[in-house]
């Protein structure tokens, strides 16, 4: 028989298991793409669908997965979204042409919706009051996953095949649904007879990934090549907002947002969410400017996953037994200070005198941050919605940070652009040569990250003000 201590392990080992292959698969193929686009003779518009087939389905179905799960059971569509995601990895594996490759990749990123999303719902419905603790560890072990994916996917394909990539994930696929299965429990029943809102789904996800897409190809080709996804974006959405407010069982109940804290722990997310964004793109892009090889510009922010890893379930504990608001306004201005810092930053002399302390205060500020917001955003929700909570909360941080790279990366541009020795050249480029040329990048990159640190100062001044450390009443 398992015990209640064994299922609620057995479950935080299977949730951060899949979730960790989940988001491992995003760093890894980036590291492959060069030898699948040898291997299948992609070009460049292939390579980036390979990416964005995932990033994109991904980004649109994390609210449709959370009301999925709310539906069908949290841990049923968990359990279904690994085995989905490892059908996906299977197609990828065997994948013979660049059509194949890229539809087993959205699908895939259907897979991982459904897992990470529902993942966390679990930890929440499971674990209860020490949810906070849970997603800490959850966290932690998702981090280190992430700092050790790369490296050992780059070995795989140098010395394997890439396809091994992908291979490998279905025996540890196999592990985490066992695990899952296994730590079954008397959890709360899904409401079954509830309806799926299929009007809303469909309304949110072609909203979201029209948005998703605007956001990203936008940023780097202009708006004009990307109207039509905007316009979709900004016709699905508002129709999806009217349909909830008048369908009989909503994607999105009207209940949800009783919580006192829903809805600022939302808008902190999108805020800090949207900081880091532009941070983890700008930071290993500029630090290759100044000279660092892209294995060094990678290597600089290894520590941060590392303080991540080690702090958060620390962190997440402490939230819940004195509660969030101080941890979510402190973690957010630590986060601010670490970017002002890099700021500062203009050579490679300068990252170890003013760099490093930088990146310290960033490293613990997240920590401080990542467990305690995900803990609010789920836990201010009714167990039989927290599915549908974590998906809100997923799909306002994934939206959070694409809005800043498109933002971010316009202010860099226009920066940059302002200097009469920018005609021609592209910011941050680091066969740049020129005191001018050099000049306006280093321009560029200190307003952006003014911006990237606005941001995380109003999460700051939003969770200090706005969350509360007293407990919904969620009945």
């Amino acid at each position: 028989m398992v015990t209640e201590t064994s299922r609620r392990r057995l479950t935080l080992a299977a949730t951060s298991l899949g979730s960790a292959l989940a988001f491992i698969d995003t760093t890894v193929v980036v590291v492959a793409l060069p030898t699948i686009q040898r291997s299948l003779h992609l070009g460049l518009q292939g390579q980036q669908w390979v990416y964005l087939g995932y990033a994109l389905s991904l980004s649109a179905l994390y609210l449709v997965s959370g009301a999925i799960g709310d539906r069908l059971g949290l841990r049923r569509a968990f359990v279904a979204g690994i085995v989905l995601f490892a059908v996906a990895s299977a197609l990828c594996g065997l994948a013979p042409s660049e059509g194949v490759l890229v539809g087993a990749r959205v699908l895939q990123g259907v897979g991982g919706a459904l897992l990470t999303t529902n993942s966390l719902a679990l930890l929440r419905v499971v674990y209860a009051e020490d949810a906070g603790r849970a997603i800490g560890l959850w966290t932690s072990f998702t981090s280190l996953a992430t700092v050790v994916g790369p490296p050992a996917g780059g070995a795989i394909v140098e010395w394997v095949s890439w396809r091994w990539i992908f291979v490998l994930n279905l025996p540890l696929a196999a592990v985490a649904v066992v695990l899952a299965v296994t730590g079954a429990g008397d959890e709360r029943p899904p409401d079954e007879r509830a309806p799926v809102d299929v009007v809303g789904a469909l309304l949110a996800a072609g909203g979201l990934a029209g948005l998703a897409y605007a956001l990203v190809e936008g940023a780097r080709r202009g708006i004009g090549a990307v109207w039509p996804a905007a316009a979709v974006a900004a016709l699905l959405l508002p129709s999806f907002v009217l349909w909830t407010s008048r369908a009989r069982s909503p994607l999105v109940p009207p209940k949800l947002f009783r919580s006192r804290n829903l809805g600022p722990a939302n808008v902190v997310t999108f805020l800090v969410y949207a900081a880091l964004g532009g941070f983890l793109l700008f930071v290993p892009l500029y630090l290759q400017f100044l000279g660092f090889t892209p294995l060094e510009a990678g290597a600089a922010l290894t520590p941060v996953s590392l303080v991540l890893s080690l702090l958060a379930p620390r962190f997440g504990a402490i939230a819940d037994r004195v509660g969030p608001r101080r941890l979510l306004a402190s973690g957010p201005f630590l986060i601010t200070a670490g970017i002002v810092l890099l700021t500062f930053v203009r050579s490679k002399h300068d990252v170890w005198s003013v760099g490093v302390p930088g990146l310290a205060l960033f490293a613990l500020g997240l920590a401080m941050f990542v467990a305690p917001i995900t803990a609010t955003a789920i836990g201010s929700a009714p167990s039989d919605l927290a599915g549908i909570a974590s998906g809100v909360n997923q799909t306002v941080a994934r939206v959070g940070g694409l809005v800043a790279v498109a933002v971010i990366g316009l202010v860099v541009t226009v920066v940059f652009d302002r200097s009469s020795a920018a005609a021609g050249h592209t910011p941050l480029d680091p066969a740049a040569v020129g005191h001018a040329l050099r000049h306006a990048s280093v321009s560029a990159f200190r307003v952006g990250m003014a911006v990237a640190a606005g941001l995380a100062l109003a999460g700051a001044a939003t969770a200090a003000s706005a969350i509360s450390d007293a407990p919904d009443d969620l009945s």
